[in-house]
């Protein structure tokens, strides 16, 4: 479990909430050792002057007419310990810090307890109890008027509300400078998807701003050079079929007896204008086809009933060809129905060209991570795990594993249509017998 934050938001907000915490601890151990303890150092002093002062007086406090007038002038009273009980003597708190400091001031051992005022006599002060060794059977009773408890609320609500405010004051000076950067990101993912999202408002930092500038510059070059490349593809497409629709015409002047030149011709020129097919594909923005909220289950459905009913078959084995279906419930998701249906019937061909006859399509639902994914698995050979990556690039063919032809652009127009929904796809051969091609789309809106 990682406990430290990875993105620069938390990271920020974690080190202003540390510092906060340093400083709030520093804030009330200054104000103990320079506010709360002097105070009560004075206090302890005035209590060890005043317990020295009777000491002085120590032959009088056994005159009842003493410590009568002694309790009429200054308040202070000496109580037997008979009399302190009665007067609530295990009420009093004993403060052992202000007993040792008093003992050291008088240079005897004495004891302090203080007792706070009962609740329904709110007028009474507070009383400071003092027992000395020199008197070992009388208790010093001492009124102190405007003592109350340390109470630390106000202390601790003042700096709970520094603490808040300067934690929501740099979240919002972070939130304000990763904006930008989440808007960067979110259009770096869709350029990486094919998509060209409108030029990103020059906002924030001058560091921020210059950034975001370079990333428009980038973005508008992609799209023109995409453009370019499409529209160069296709005058490239054009062009080349006019001479073969000129070779085309000119085999069907050739004589019979030379039929099979004609065939051979012909079945090239076939070839020659399904590559160019896959090139304008290849090169074809397939974000011009509207997103719209669909289910893959019926595109599937749709394609294996259309294959079962035509009744194909292999030409290199001539056996019927045939899919099993084990489509479980599936949301409905964003996407472009024509591209998806594309790859869908690009893997089943290619399940089929290189495969086996049977292949099967199992389509499911991960609730983890909110995605639809679909498998496309035949029982042939499989392909060596070097070439499982390479696969995917332009151009690149599976010649070696399974005797593949054609321009090698099928599995990259996949990825690219797959890539461009925000999924991934992937292959990798069965652990028992042949290949699965394994797509997944994400169940939330891109």
């Amino acid at each position: 479990m990682r406990l430290l934050p990875k993105s620069a938001f938390g990271q920020t907000v974690l080190l202003i909430g540390v510092l906060l915490l340093i400083n709030q601890v520093v804030s009330y151990l200054s104000v103990t050792m320079y506010f709360i303890r002097p105070s009560y150092e004075q206090i302890n002093s005035l209590i060890a002057t005043q317990a020295a002062t009777l000491k002085t007086h120590i032959s009088d406090l056994n005159d009842p007419q003493y410590r009568k007038l002694l309790k009429q002038q200054t308040g202070i009273e000496i109580l037997s310990d008979d009399q302190a009980q009665t007067a609530r003597l295990a009420q009093a708190t004993f403060y052992q810090f202000m007993s040792a400091q008093v003992s050291d001031q008088l240079n005897e051992h004495a004891e302090v307890r203080i007792s706070a005022p009962q609740l329904d006599q709110k007028a009474t002060p507070y009383y400071v109890w003092i027992k000395l060794d020199s008197l070992p059977d009388k208790w010093i009773r001492v009124p102190v008027y405007g003592l109350s408890e340390a109470n630390i609320f106000p202390l601790t609500l003042y700096l709970l509300l520094i603490g808040i405010l300067s934690v929501g004051g740099g979240w919002l000076f972070v939130f304000r400078l990763n904006r930008p950067l989440s808007a960067l990101q979110q259009a770096a993912v869709k350029v990486g998807r094919g998509q060209f999202p409108p030029p990103l408002k020059e906002d924030g930092t001058s560091e921020m701003i210059e950034v975001t500038k370079a990333f428009n510059r980038m973005n508008q070059g992609i799209k023109q050079l995409e453009h370019d490349r499409m529209v160069m593809t296709a005058g490239i497409s054009h062009d080349l079929r006019t001479p073969l629709t000129r070779i085309r015409l000119a085999t069907e002047m050739l004589p019979e007896d030379q039929d099979w030149v004609k065939e051979g011709i012909v079945s090239d020129i076939e070839d020659m204008n399904a590559i160019i097919d896959q090139f304008i594909e290849y090169a074809r923005q397939e974000q011009q086809e509207r997103q719209v909220i669909g289910n893959l289950n019926p595109l599937i459905t749709e394609l294996s009933d259309a294959r079962n009913s035509n009744q194909q078959f292999n030409p290199a084995t001539s056996e019927r060809q045939s899919i099993h279906l084990e489509l479980n419930p599936l949301p409905n998701i964003p996407l472009r129905k024509v591209a998806i249906k594309r790859v869908l019937d690009n893997l089943i061909e290619n399940a089929f060209r290189y495969g086996s006859n049977h292949i099967e399509i199992t389509t499911y639902f991960e609730l983890k991570q909110q995605r639809v994914v679909c498998q496309v698995r035949d029982f042939g050979q499989g392909i060596p795990e070097d070439n499982l990556e390479q696969v995917f690039r332009p151009f690149s063919q599976g010649d070696e594993a399974r005797n593949s032809g054609g321009s090698g652009l099928g599995l990259a127009i996949t990825k690219r249509i797959i890539e461009m929904h925000g999924g991934q796809i992937n292959l990798r051969n069965h652990p028992t017998e042949g290949l699965v091609a394994e797509f997944w789309l994400p169940s939330e809106g891109l």
